[in-house]
Parts: C-alpha cells; structure tokens; sequence
C-alpha cells in the first residue's frame, strides 16, 4: 500500500484494526447491551464507549452501530448502545453511567432529514429503521441534537460524531431543507471532532489512544478526521485554504469553486488538508483514511453479529427485513455519479473481501434454522466492481479524475469480472441455499465487457426482474450526472434479453429514472417519457432529485452551474415544475392527464397529444383524469390540522397550533351554525349578568355586524367544501 507523506506529523504508537487477532464464536454471540443490567449481566460495571443513534439496533454488519461495536468489542472495548433515545431530556444519554472514553453519535445509516421528508419537503409516511417503521423516533438533524444531550449529560466526556449526516456537512454545505447554506455541523453540534467515511480503523484508533492518556486535541493529526479550532487558535499552514462560510454564502461562485476543491481532495494517496474560516473560527479536515486491507474486511465481517435486531423490539423492522439475508462482498465506488454520496462516504477505490470470507458468511446464514434458502443480495454499493481497481498503483497515487468510467472507462481501470463469477457460482454451490440473488445495483457499461458475467446473471442470480438504474436518456443531463449514453442501456437490455432465451427463462429488466435532476428541463423529461412509451415501460415508482448535502449535483441545484466548468446548468426549483416532471414519466396515469397536457403545451409538443403511436396522452381527458382532478381540488382543506408531538400524540384540544388564530378552535373550523348555537346556548358567556369574560374589540372591527367572513382559499380556518350543501339544506 503506497502511502504519502500527506499529514507531516509525529505519530505516536497505536494499534489498528489490521492487527487485530482471534476469532470469536457464533454460538457465544450476543447483542450489545442496550440496558445497564444487560451489560451488570456480561460482567461490566462501567462502559468504555457509549453509541448513540438514530436508527433501530440491529446487530447485522450492514449497520454502522453493529460493525462499529463489534470491532471495538473485539478490540477489548466495553460498548453500549442507545438507540433512538428520546431527546426532550438526556435520561437516555446516563443509561451507562458515565463511558469511561467518549460517546459516539450517529444520526443512523441515512442523513435524518432525508429520512424524514420527500423531495417535495412531506413528511414520510414511514421510516424503515424504526420498529413498525413507525416515523417521529428521531429529530431533525438528530446529530445536532443527540451531540447536545450527550454534553448536558456528562460534562467533560469526549463527543465524536460520525455517519453519513455528520460525513458530508463537515464543511459549510447546502441544505434542502432549509433552503440555505449552512455552516459546519461540527460548530453547530460542538462536537469534539467529526470522523468522516469509514468508521472503523479511526474508531479503534481513538479509543485506544484516549485509553492511553491523550487528549481529544492529541487526535487531530488522524486522518479522516475533521475538528473546529478555537477563535485564538492558527490554522495549520500546509492546509488548502477553501472559500470562507461567508463567502460561500454571498456568492454562488465561490460555492461552486469550493465543491470542486473538496472533491478534487478525496483520493487518500493524494488529498490535502483542507481549512475553513467560519468568521474567527477555522475548520480543519484532514486527507482521508486510507482503505483498508482486504484482511480487515475479512475480520470485520467475520465478528460475531446475531444478525437480527435486538431481543428488545416487538415489532419488525423493516430494514432489517429487506437486507437480513444479503451478503456484503466490497465497498466504495468508482462511478462518481453527481447525484450520489457513496464515493463521497465510502471512497472511490474498491475494498474487497476474499472469497473464503464472503462463502464463510453464506455457510453461516444457511446454518440458521430460520434461513428459508435464498440469498437476498450479493453485493455492495455496485454489484459488479468486486476487486476491480487501477492497474497502476503509482497512477492512482496521483489521480484525481472524478469518475473511473465517464465520460469513458479509463483504460488503466482493471474490470475483470472473473474473481466475482468465481465468487457466485461457488456460493449457489453452499449446501441450504437454493437461491443468490443480485440485487445491487449493475455497472451496465461494465457488464457488456464480460458476455461470461452476463450469462452467469442471467442464468442463475435474477428472479423474473432486474433492477438497473440507467437514471435518464437525455445525452445532456446524463453527462450532468456523469452516467453513460443511453445506447449503454439499450445494448445491456438486448444482451440480458438473448442471454434469458439461451437460458429458457422468461425475465424482465425494471429501470429507474430520475426526474428533476440538475440539467432536466421540460424538453429533456419529455424525451424521456417518449422513450418510455416506446419501449413499453411503466415505472410504478418516480425517484425525484433530492440535493444532499456535499454531492456535485446538489451543487448544480443551488448554483445553477457545473462547479468544474462554471457553466450553467438548468434546474427545476418550483413545485409545479417538479410535479410536471413527475407526471412526465408517469403519462400513462389518468390522474396525471392535466400535468403532462400542460407540459407538452408549454415545450409545444402538441404532436404528442392525440392518438399517434408516439401520442402520450389523448386529445380528450379520460373520465378518471376528471374525477380525480375534482377528489384533489378540495384536498388541501380537509385534514386534521394539529400539530403531532414527539410520541405521535396530538397536541390535547384548545392548545394552539401554528398559525392557529383561534386557541379555542383546537386547530379544527367551525361553521355558521355552530357559532350560532354556541352563542346561543351562552357558552363562553360570564356569571349572571351574561357579560361574557371575553374582552370587546375596539377600534374599526367594534363598528362590523355579524361574525368575521373566513377566507375560502385559506387553508386549515378558511373555505370547507361541505360548508355550501349545509347552507343549502338550513334554508330548505
């Protein structure tokens, strides 16, 4: 492993996870403590480390608390696990006592408010990490709030965030949600320092260090570590200086330049420190961790995890339920797609483990009296990049391409798909399994390169339908997202098609697209939704653009440019583009009949209405178009209009909700009558003399007759659609 002097410091003696020996047994596995009498029950009277995180816990090495407090048990770390705690006070945060190290935060395994609203900024419906996949189990940018119990808690313990949420706003970012730029979250949080990436090497490597006297300020020379300095502290001099918050936030420009900047810093072999002023304050990021060896991966995947949730939850999770029986084989991507955090998070160079390791897991899985026979996935980020890397060592210690195959597959990159042929054709031999199945995503201009790997996925390891993402068809928006041409896509489909008749099966491809993408205007969405006609796809689903904090395309979306070229990019901001968009490629839905009229009108693709073979929509709306235009013309008025409290309860009648102007109302209108009978029967009215307690208005409304008219394109207190048809039968 080549490593570069990149961070010129003193490095005192340490163990790493690459030296960690011995092998624990699986009949011996039990999950973390998640109670102070589970861990008085192992023999712990006091936890070195506390985790605390937003998901469920389940112990299955594809969570980030699971992995993390195996390898640090296996270091010879006593951990714990608070999950989903309640936030309002820090009673979960002194379940343990006070951790003898630090905590360790995590929002969970997807950035909270991803997890918590859709692309049009709703709140979800569900959260597939939670038990019963129950919502309101975490807050918004849970990492925020966790870090400031954690401190409230137990003042004077060191606080390391880590996970996706903290990864990629360790630096001022875009967010969403907010509509603005916002600063680090290390400032926001006060944690002590952020790990970014991987978890596992530097979470060792800071518990072992802080078990030996060092000081949080001690760590900062670690790689994959990113920290705040104090307002009288010097940044340090060899570090890349980036534009600072303030400037980021009065010029789009300079946003742009410092996205290109970080990106260009991501290769381990070559990155630079980089440094931040936010106003008096710098934040420091360090180069990245180096991957980590293929003997680690084994060690990692080999612990002891029960691989189930733990023993404390009475309802499914429904995470847990789509990824029980799926194999990890490698980590990290070299697709450098825009719109995606997975290079950002796990790194562009693939990380694999051997074949004895992933056959081991299999064997295991198929000894559980609870294994129905079929392997679920067999994968990573990518289903096909297992140990694929760059022929050339000392050229990948230099690189700094964004993507190892766009705009065309570099000619260094090895794409050799026979060590993962080996890999799938012993695994279907493992005694107890019928079945392995691939359902990470394929790599389609990787694929075609192999006809072997073709055949072997076609033949053995898809159930009736492939999953692919070939995201668009327009050339434009596809060099945005930097995804091949869609000539990649149709050559992958024929080829799986001819290797399925070989095969004598009859299976189909499903593919995903995404509207609303940076560089997707109308012309390029009805593109999309001809090809889509043209081809006999229907998606079920509609995958919408959501700008996550750090990705190259977020970038695009809040700038409006491409931040390597500057030039300008289009981007769909309104909601009604959006929902154009969304209806594009769903044209074939009767509800969505008007949407995709005003969108072909407004691109003036009249041509495409009517009964022509390319037609999208007919020259006369369907019956179903109608009804469901007039069940959604009176939908934003009906609903409850209250406020759910953390639990799921509803704030109790008479408390005010937001906007709320009558605190008496508990958030629901009233009609005419029934102020009249209210009044009426001196409700509200005072003691004997019938002087109400409520005060007379003054000034211009004292001199109005009758009750105040609501406004009927109000929301929540203005127009009901039943209020008419009441009127009308009063007065017959």
């Amino acid at each position: 492993m080549i490593q570069l002097p990149v961070v010129e410091t003193v490095r005192k003696p340490c163990g790493r996870l690459e030296v960690l020996g011995g092998e624990l047994k699986r009949a011996e596995a039990l999950p973390l403590p998640m109670t102070m009498e589970e861990a008085l029950a192992r023999g712990w009277d006091e936890l070195d480390v506390v985790f605390v995180t937003g998901d469920a816990y389940i112990d299955h090495p594809s969570f980030a608390m699971a992995i993390l407090g195996r390898t640090l048990e296996a270091a010879g770390f006593r951990v714990g696990i608070v999950s989903q705690p309640d936030w309002q006070n820090c009673d979960a945060w002194r379940r343990f006592g006070r951790p003898r190290l630090f905590f360790g935060i995590s929002a969970g395994n997807m950035d909270s408010m991803i997890n918590h609203y859709t692309a049009n900024r709703k709140v979800r419906n569900s959260d597939a990490y939670s038990p019963g996949g129950r919502i309101g189990l975490r807050p918004d940018r849970a990492t925020l709030a966790y870090c400031q119990r954690a401190r409230e808690a137990y003042k004077g313990v060191p606080v390391i965030a880590g996970g996706v949420e903290a990864s990629l706003r360790r630096l001022a970012h875009y967010d969403y949600w907010s509509d603005k730029v916002r600063r680090s979250i290390l400032l926001d949080s006060k944690a002590d320092l952020v790990v970014f990436g991987m978890g596992e090497n530097p979470i060792v490597e800071i518990a072992q260090r802080l078990a030996a006297g060092e000081t949080v300020k001690d760590l900062r020379d670690m790689r994959g570590m990113a920290y705040a300095m104090g307002a009288s502290e010097v940044p340090p001099e060899d570090a890349l200086r980036l534009p600072s918050y303030e400037e980021v936030v009065a010029d789009k420009v300079a946003f742009a330049e410092a996205t290109k900047i970080i990106h260009n810093e991501t290769n381990p072999y070559n990155a630079q420190r980089l440094v931040q002023m936010h106003g008096t304050q710098a934040i420091v990021v360090n180069p990245p961790q180096f991957p980590i060896s293929q003997e680690a991966m084994d060690r990692i995947y080999g612990l002891p995890y029960t691989r189930r949730p733990h023993p404390s939850y009475t309802e499914p999770i429904p995470a847990h339920g789509m990824i029980k029986d799926s194999v990890t084989i490698m980590r990290g991507c070299f697709g450098g797609c825009t719109f995606c955090s997975i290079t950002a998070h796990q790194g562009r160079i693939i990380q694999s483990r051997s074949k004895e390791s992933v056959l081991g897991e299999i064997k295991s899985m198929a000894a559980d009296p609870q294994f129905k026979g079929v392997v679920s996935d067999i994968g990573g980020p990518t289903a096909n990049m297992y140990q694929m890397r760059c022929t050339r060592p000392e050229v990948e210690a230099k690189c700094r391409r964004q993507s190892c195959v766009h705009p065309r597959i570099c000619k260094l990159l090895g794409t050799d798909h026979g060590p993962l042929i080996e890999l799938m054709r012993e695994a279907r031999e493992v005694d107890g399994v019928r079945k392995v199945l691939v359902a990470s995503g394929i790599r389609m201009d990787l694929a075609q390169r192999s006809p072997e790997y073709m055949a072997e996925l076609a033949t053995h390891h898809v159930g009736g339908l492939l999953k692919v993402a070939p995201e668009h068809v327009s050339k434009d928006v596809l060099h945005n997202m930097k995804k091949p041409d869609n000539i990649e896509f149709d050559v992958f489909v024929e080829k799986f098609r001819q290797e399925s008749e070989k095969a004598g099966k009859k299976q189909y491809i499903v593919p995903y697209f995404i509207a609303s993408h940076p560089g997707s205007d109308l012309n390029a969405m009805i593109e999309l939704a001809v090809f889509l006609k043209r081809n006999g796809y229907k998606p079920d689903q509609v995958q919408d653009f959501i700008p996550a904090p750090l990705d190259v395309a977020t970038c695009m979306y809040y700038t409006g440019m491409d931040p390597f070229t500057k030039e300008p990019v289009f981007i769909a901001k309104s909601l009604k583009d959006r929902k154009m968009q969304r209806a594009l490629m769903q044209f074939f839905k009767p509800e969505n009949y008007f949407e995709v009229r005003d969108a072909l009108r407004q691109a003036g693709r009249h041509d495409l209405i009517g009964n022509g073979c390319d037609c999208l929509i007919p020259a006369q709306a369907p019956r179903e178009a109608i009804e469901r235009r007039r069940e959604l013309a009176g939908e934003q008025f009906r609903g409850e209009y209250v406020h759910r409290m953390p639990g799921g309860q509803k704030k109790p009648d008479g408390a005010p909700g937001k906007g709320s102007r009558n605190p008496n109302a508990g958030g629901q209108p009233r009609d005419k009558q029934s102020r009249d009978k209210q009044s009426s029967s001196g409700l509200g009215s005072g003691g004997a003399g019938g002087s109400s307690s409520k005060p007379k208005p003054v000034g211009p409304r004292a001199q109005r007759k009758g009750p105040r008219k609501q406004s009927r394109f109000e929301p929540g207190l203005g127009y009901r659609p039943d209020r008419k048809t009441k009127r009308r039968e009063g007065e017959a």
